[in-house]
């Protein structure tokens, strides 16, 4: 399994983030190829080569002659939807979206599908980051962890005037994410930049172990006196633990007995989505013979404060527990098989083969079939054309075979008049972009 480690010493932009990629092997003709698939003309993304703090790294620039469009949520959500992206970057880059939209709904309290984004809505920031989730396809990235973010002092200038620094918007998103203050007054961080590492990572903290296949650094736009200007990407295989060792893991738990199923099952879903590994309920009788529910979440150490919070919040618990204990995953992949040219998921693990039942579901829904037929005939499938082989389970090595529909081979011919030139730079280095407009 790929991962990519964000390292945000000097805080994190969206060009920032896509140029790290790129300068970590992402090719850009390929980033470019891609893009051109979103209906969004009038842009142009260029690589250079820079120096900063001594370091060399890559300046992803974005020249566009749209400086004045105001596009909603919705509008930006439906722009992706309808491009011929790899489902992968469309569900990375949706969720780097609803991200933005969340909290921008809440900072001006209206719902995310209303919310209308000005820096944010440009064409240079949707590059930056439908660019960001084609290099981690190209790269094959299967999962992003992201280190605590550093944030500056002071205020910038924004689309809605002078604001506090860090950015309102980039204070909600990181909500939950280990974050620190430098005492500089740029503004390391940009909303696209924060939205990129919360609707991307999967966990928060240091490198994890593995074995570095690559590295890259992205520039911001100007240098900075006591560091370099940069966010890092490092590329690599995670270290699985043999399964004699087991993976250390926490169980998380709280009585409840005052708790709706309705509440009960949003909070798992809840749960889920910011990387809990597992999460079940039991139904228990609690103090003075209540009926009551233990909600237990299965997750990695980093997640801890993280998750507590969300059961707190979304159940209103007056305290959770934690124990340490070890689990041991069987080792599994996920493939696809074709059934009547619907792409359905194959999870693929020694001994068994099992379809994406959300896949089937859907299969199911529009043609009217049972759910369970449809995941007998995807199984049998998969096994009369392409029998899975055993996985070894003491090693890392998972053995990628199958059916991929996974291409990366593009055509592209297009041609660009630019009537205005426009450097997108990274909210750290002051100057213009997406995310912060020039100094008064």
């Amino acid at each position: 399994m790929t991962t990519a480690w964000f390292h945000c010493f000097s805080g994190v932009a969206g060009d920032m983030a896509l140029g790290a990629l790129i300068d970590a092997g992402a090719p850009l003709e390929e980033v470019v190829s891609l893009l051109n698939r979103l209906d969004l003309p009038g842009w142009e993304l260029r690589a250079e080569p820079v120096l900063r703090g001594g370091i060399g790294g890559t300046k992803a620039r974005v020249w566009t002659t749209d400086t004045t469009v105001v596009r909603t949520a919705t509008h930006i959500q439906d722009l992706i939807s309808q491009a011929d992206l790899p489902p992968r970057v469309q569900d990375r880059a949706r969720s780097v979206f609803t991200a933005l939209a969340e909290a921008e709904g809440r900072l001006h309290r209206r719902p995310p599908d209303q919310v209308h984004f000005h820096e944010v809505g440009g064409v240079d920031a949707i590059i930056d980051v439908v660019g960001t989730c084609a290099a981690l396809e190209l790269l094959d990235v299967d999962e992003v962890v992201c280190s605590p973010v550093a944030v500056g002092l002071g205020m910038v200038r924004a689309a809605h005037g002078i604001i506090p620094n860090p950015a309102p918007a980039v204070v909600e998103l990181l909500r939950g994410a280990p974050t620190h203050g430098v005492d500089l007054a740029v503004e390391l961080t940009t909303p696209t930049g924060a939205a990129l590492m919360v609707g991307l990572s999967g966990s928060w903290g240091p490198l994890p172990a593995m074995t570095v296949t690559a590295t890259g650094f992205g520039a911001g736009s100007r240098e900075l006196d006591d560091r370099p200007n940069l966010t890092q990407v490092v590329l690599g295989d995670q270290h699985r633990p043999a399964p004699t060792s087991g993976q250390p893991q926490l169980l998380i738990e709280a009585n409840l007995d005052d708790v709706t199923g309705e509440v009960l099952a949003h909070t798992m879903a809840a749960l889920l989505e910011a990387g809990a590994a597992d999460t079940w309920t039991t139904p228990v009788v609690g103090k003075k013979g209540r009926p009551s529910h233990v909600l237990s979440v299965l997750c990695d150490a980093s997640l801890l404060d993280h998750l507590r919070q969300i059961m707190t919040t979304e159940t209103g618990t007056f305290g959770v527990r934690a124990i340490e204990t070890v689990r041991w995953p069987v080792p599994r992949y996920f493939e696809q098989a074709d059934l009547h040219d619907r792409p359905v998921r194959v999870k693929v693990s020694p001994g068994r083969t099992k379809a994406e039942f959300d896949d089937a579901a859907d299969i199911a829904r529009q043609t009217g079939r049972p759910v369970r037929t449809v995941l007998a005939e995807v199984e049998a499938l998969w096994h009369e054309e392409l029998p899975a082989e055993p996985v070894d389970s003491t090693g890392p090595d998972l053995g990628h075979h199958g059916h991929h529909t996974h291409d990366h081979t593009h055509s592209h011919g297009h041609s660009h008049d630019h009537t205005h030139s426009h450097d997108h730079g990274s909210g750290s280095g002051g100057a213009q972009g997406p995310d912060q407009l020039p100094p008064a």
